[in-house]
């Protein structure tokens, strides 16, 4: 973002911001149709909701905050994240930077890719409901703030 004018920055950051919700959002609710791209339809919503939306729009804030200081002032920085079932934001945001699709190109970073980023989340044979090791980015099991701050 150093190529960024000030004027300009506070929207890349509010549509990164909006993008990961909507991501997370998705992880939560969405078996299928992930771009809305037909009128939604109870196929498309998911059996059994896992996941708390309530703590993931406050985590993808600041992990947005984070990579704008991180690529401003050249920073390596570990984001301590405690809340466990925040792990749609986490998961969110791993996709949205490229990571995620890099270790499982599987789920590209496409319409495709989206869909089953949706999918598998908290569902049988997919991901967990939190952040866990195989999540880019993630250190442990669980979330509770404790067992992250122990590292």
């Amino acid at each position: 973002m150093s190529n960024v004018t000030e004027a300009n920055e506070l929207d890349l950051l509010d549509r990164y911001w909006r993008a990961a919700n909507y991501l997370s959002v998705g992880q939560i609710y969405l078996m299928g149709n992930p771009l809305l791209r037909e009128p939604l339809l109870p196929e498309h919503i998911k059996p059994r909701l896992l996941g708390h939306w309530g703590t993931t729009p406050g985590l993808n804030f600041i992990y947005a905050h984070l990579n704008r200081i991180i690529c401003q002032r050249e920073l390596d920085l570990l984001y301590v994240c405690g809340p466990g079932h925040g792990g749609p934001g986490m998961v969110a945001n791993s996709w949205l930077e490229g990571s995620y699709s890099e270790i499982y190109p599987h789920v590209s970073e496409d319409a495709g890719g989206m869909q089953r980023l949706f999918k598998q989340f908290s569902f049988p044979g997919g991901i967990p409901s939190h952040a866990a090791p195989e999540t880019p980015g993630s250190i442990n099991e669980g979330g509770e703030l404790g067992y992250s701050l122990s590292h």
